[in-house]
């Protein structure tokens, strides 16, 4: 039984009615879905074209290229609900929305959008953002891929490991240096995967995300013109920095949600499962560990709203806010979905429940986007600054 939404988030009427659209959809169509493309580590195919045709995909895209134009807001009430059923077609539908559509509508040329949004947004076109490499993932500025003049366009060289989607992908958003190995220099290209000289590497087998496929993505030698270009060579650094905030906000809206989820199932369970004669619910230990998950993620749930406000605001101590909100977040969703285990005993460790699963979705909300050890470091930081 779900729990209801929480009544004072200030979610006007419309947001309301998108918050119940996506959580039917969520419940009907994404959560049957979820153990199969999880056993399988297989795309949801089924959904991603269900999200494409609620609009979900083109969430943040302008209206003139087929998108709903809504806001930071409204995506994290999509990744709540999805997440509540599945993080990783969660992970996979917000990565689109927001990571791919919402960079080129965001800094994309009249003709880059018209090009790519249409395609994107109707699913057709699976996107896929390429930032992290083997020797820089939370140091994201020591990337090695370069890209340097040829001809009439750029030639680009490099290795992306870890990218959502990467192994399904039709375009790619590639970050690489344009400027000298010292320089701060970067350019995003949008480069399409059947590019000359642009390889997939790895799929990685995972402990969590198995129905969000990631992998490896090589360039060599791969050619592409200016077209390619997403704004001026110089200006990848800054569009990189832009999308942070808003990202980990919506991993802490993501993370509330997977914690909603185990919520969820664990009361079920309490009132259902009887011992000594009882709903073990009545038992105190197990009370109170219910009242202590529902506590948690309310708290994760309030700072995510609270961060949220700031980054759209723009406005001082935004970037503290919002590694604050994904902290927590996953930190709360990995103690929720592991006392949710808890409370099921053994039904929590086998899947005949997805609670097993929320628990191993739950770890990468602390390393990923940002391991929690380099939210500590932004927000002691900002603080001390």
């Amino acid at each position: 039984m779900p729990l209801p939404s929480p009544p004072d988030l200030g979610l006007s009427p419309e947001q309301e009615l998108l918050r119940a659209t996506v959580r039917e959809f969520a419940r009907r169509d994404v959560a049957p879905r979820a153990k199969a493309i999880d056993a399988a580590q297989t795309f949801p195919t089924e959904s991603w074209g269900q999200a494409a045709e609620l609009g979900l995909l083109g969430a943040t895209a302008p209206a003139e290229y087929g998108g709903a134009g809504l806001g930071l807001a409204e995506l994290c009430i999509v990744g709540e609900e999805l997440a509540a059923a599945c993080l990783s077609t969660a992970a996979t539908v917000l990565h689109q929305a927001d990571m791919v559509v919402g960079r080129i509508a965001r800094h994309g040329s009249a003709e880059q959008k018209e090009r790519w949004l249409p395609g994107l947004i109707d699913g057709s076109v699976i996107g896929c953002l390429a930032m992290t490499e083997p020797e820089a993932g939370s140091d994201v500025m020591s990337m090695r891929t370069r890209a340097e003049r040829s001809g009439g366009g750029w030639r680009l060289d490099g290795t992306k490991t870890f990218i959502t989607n990467g192994p399904v992908a039709d375009l790619a958003l590639v970050y690489a240096r344009t400027g000298g190995a010292e320089e701060r220099r970067l350019g995003l290209f949008a480069v399409p995967t059947d590019a000359p000289g642009f390889a997939r590497g790895r799929k990685f087998s995972k402990m969590g995300w198995r129905g969000s496929p990631t992998g490896e993505l090589v360039l060599d030698g791969c050619e592409v013109g200016d077209e390619a270009l997403l704004g001026g060579p110089d200006e990848g650094r800054a569009i990189l920095l832009a999308g942070l905030d808003s990202e980990r906000v919506l991993m802490a809206a993501e993370s509330v949600g997977v914690a909603q989820g185990a919520l969820e199932v664990a009361l079920d369970y309490a009132r259902e499962r009887r011992q000594f004669g009882r709903p073990i619910g009545e038992f105190q230990l197990i009370g109170g560990k219910l009242a202590d998950m529902y506590t948690e993620t309310e708290a994760a749930r309030a700072l995510t709203w609270t961060a949220l406000a700031r980054v759209e605001a723009e406005a001082s101590g935004s970037r503290e806010l919002a590694s604050a909100a994904k902290l927590m977040g996953g930190d709360v969703a990995m103690r929720v979905t592991t006392e949710a285990v808890q409370v099921l005993g053994g039904y929590g460790y086998i899947d005949e429940f997805p609670v097993e699963r929320y628990m191993r979705d739950a770890k990468l909300m602390q390393i990923g986007g940002g391991t929690a050890e380099i939210q500590r470091f932004i927000i002691a930081r900002g603080l001390l600054a």
